[in-house]
């Protein structure tokens, strides 16, 4: 499984980019694989603040339906509308064009409670 090192990990799944004071998230290249072919991707949350924890979004795949959570806190200020017409593109490639949402950051020391990638890829191998 690739696992980027330069991204923070949730135990959920998700990843984390951070950019300035904004970041970008989106689903491990472990959790596309887990859910096979995505066929749909919905975000209605852009504009609102949203707690760590919080569900921003789903996605659906082929077997199955699966929410998506906020790895820190933020306002969603951006949802990757490539995603809406072709959502395979994160089974094709979760770290870069596959990103979900763009947040502007609340709360930047909450980062320090995500995974570094040598974490997330021991989680994935237990």
């Amino acid at each position: 499984m690739n696992v980027p090192a330069n991204l923070k990990y949730t135990k959920d799944h998700e990843w984390l980019k951070v950019d300035g004071e904004c970041a970008f998230i989106g689903i491990t290249d472990y959790a596309q694989h887990e859910l096979g072919d995505i066929v749909f991707v919905e975000v209605d949350t852009v504009g609102e603040t949203l707690g760590k924890h919080e569900t921003f979004g789903t996605i659906e795949a082929v077997k199955t339906v699966s929410d998506m959570f906020m790895p820190v806190s933020g306002e969603v200020v951006e949802y990757n509308e490539e995603l809406t017409t072709k959502p395979e593109v994160i089974n094709q490639d979760p770290y870069e064009n596959g990103w979900v949402i763009k947040i502007r950051l609340s709360n930047a020391s909450e980062i320090a409670d995500l995974l570094d990638a040598a974490s997330y890829q021991a989680l994935i191998q237990a």
